[in-house]
């Protein structure tokens, strides 16, 4: 090949590199301006939703909230960064549901439930589903997903299970408790107390986990810990029902009295039987609550 030639060859190589350079350039441009423009649309979405911003704030449509975002309709989003979003979402929800923020019977939209919480549809749609699972909530055939109905059925079977599994583990505690955690146990007693007098629904229930998960810890039967920890999210949506009458307040701090004194005894049947009666009580005010929500409807 003669040197005309190779010169023609060099000019058509630096010819392409240069249309493909140039090629490559236009197309990183592009993808940094819809990346601007992306983050432009989340910033803006997330002033309407979670995040929050200056015009929400100044128009009084939301409170910012350290460690969330509470909508004016008091549904609390609790941002982890360690959590994909679905996640966040999901334990949103469930909390609500829980705690009665999602009354029994109400509709879950999609759409509406998006807007609430400020995100997309699909982790809503992904939590629904396992919401479901969990059986906090109903696919009702052309209506849609709501949130279960606590029926005197559902409690009983929940209860049953719960009764003979708080039984036992009063039983084992009179015999495996340590003195560190029959301490603990009593602070947790003074602690629930207190609770009650804050008239927080919330506190209380988390004082009577607390006073009861001790108890529990202390039969150092691991597979009975897994057993009471799977009934854990249905049975705190029965004992937030319960604690909420808080004429039952008293009862309450008395029996758990009758509890704790009977294990620091190491009387196995009394503990037994003050773990069956709390359990019977709770069941009893529950299911009256339910009769009256269903003859007020």
């Amino acid at each position: 090949m003669g040197r005309s030639a190779h010169r023609e060859v060099s000019r058509q190589i630096d010819k392409f590199r240069k249309k493909n350079v140039w090629k490559i350039s236009r197309k990183r441009q592009r993808e940094r301006t819809a990346g601007k423009r992306h983050a432009e649309r989340t910033a803006g979405k997330g002033s309407k939703g979670m995040a929050g911003g200056e015009n929400r704030r100044k128009a009084g449509t939301g409170i910012k909230k350290r460690g969330g975002f509470m909508a004016k309709d008091q549904l609390q989003v609790n941002m982890d960064e360690f959590l994909p979003l679905r996640d966040v979402v999901f334990n949103t929800l469930r909390k609500a549901i829980l705690t009665g923020e999602l009354k029994p019977g109400e509709r879950l939209m999609e759409i509406h439930l998006a807007n609430r919480l400020g995100v997309s549809r699909t982790p809503i749609r992904e939590a629904i589903r396992k919401l479901e699972l969990e059986g906090l909530v109903t696919m009702i055939p052309r209506r849609g997903a709501e949130v279960a109905q606590i029926t005197e059925k559902s409690l009983k079977d929940v209860l049953e299970v719960r009764r003979a599994l708080d039984a036992l583990c009063a039983e084992l505690a009179c015999d495996r408790i340590s003195a560190e955690e029959m301490e603990q146990l009593k602070d947790a007693c003074d602690g629930f107390e207190k609770a009650t007098k804050t008239k927080d629904a919330t506190a209380i229930a988390k004082a009577d986990v607390t006073l009861h998960d001790i108890i529990v810890a202390a039969t150092g039967n691991r597979r009975l810990v897994q057993l009471v920890n799977n009934l854990a999210e249905q049975m705190y949506r029965y004992r937030f029902e319960y604690i909420k009458d808080e004429s039952q307040h008293e009862r309450l701090i008395e029996e758990h009295k009758i509890i704790y004194e009977s294990i620091l005894r190491k009387d196995r049947q009394a503990a037994a039987a003050a773990a069956k009666t709390h359990i019977d009580n709770q069941e009893k005010s529950v299911i009256r609550q339910i009769r009256l929500d269903n003859g007020s409807k």
